[in-house]
């Protein structure tokens, strides 16, 4: 009986290890692995974009969404990002409050407007950075970007190193058309 038993288990274990083997055989994990991408990126396109926009980012969904709908894929984009000069702070420092930017406006066009940030992709994420003199300089051209529809970032910083908390170090502006960018920006001077 026990024998019989015995038998039996090692014929299920058996059937179960020729199943498991079958199963992740080459001509079987390629396959798998193609289907599970193409699954993972339907689910992720068939998720709804989120329209709640922090006042902080833009002016106003209606401008942002007449900017997409103006920019064809022809047309150049670019990100510019405004670095104060009075805060004078360190080439280290600029470098790390420019990443913020550009990774912060980054993050918040894949929540609200992936087929701008598609089209930046495409034409190579341009990023330029440029100065202005001072906070209220920042503002009247935070201003002049959100009025014509551009997104928007500030980075405030921490205040662990060179500045106080709270300093806004720089803005991201853009990406937006050239011509857009530029009538705000162009006449800024390159760091």
């Amino acid at each position: 009986m026990f024998s019989n038993l015995k038998s039996r288990e090692q014929h299920q274990q058996k059937q179960k290890g020729e199943w498991l083997s079958g199963s992740f055989k080459p001509e079987n994990f390629i396959p798998g692995l193609v289907i599970g991408f193409i699954c993972g990126l339907l689910i992720d396109l068939s998720k709804p974009t989120r329209n709640h926009l922090s006042k902080k980012i833009f002016s106003s969904t209606k401008h942002q969404h007449q900017l997409s709908l103006s920019s064809n894929d022809d047309q150049d984009l670019k990100l510019i990002l405004v670095v104060r000069q009075d805060l004078k702070m360190k080439s280290g420092k600029i470098a790390s409050q420019c990443a913020h930017a550009a990774t912060g406006m980054y993050a918040e066009l894949m929540r609200s407007d992936r087929s701008l940030l598609r089209q930046w992709e495409q034409c190579g994420q341009p990023k330029i950075v440029v100065t202005c003199r001072n906070q209220q300089e920042m503002n009247k051209l935070k201003e002049a970007a959100e009025s014509i529809g551009l997104p928007t970032f500030v980075v405030a910083d921490a205040g662990r190193t060179q500045v106080s908390a709270g300093s806004k170090t720089v803005l991201a502006v853009g990406p937006g058309p050239k011509a857009s960018v530029d009538s705000v920006t162009g006449r800024l001077a390159l760091l």
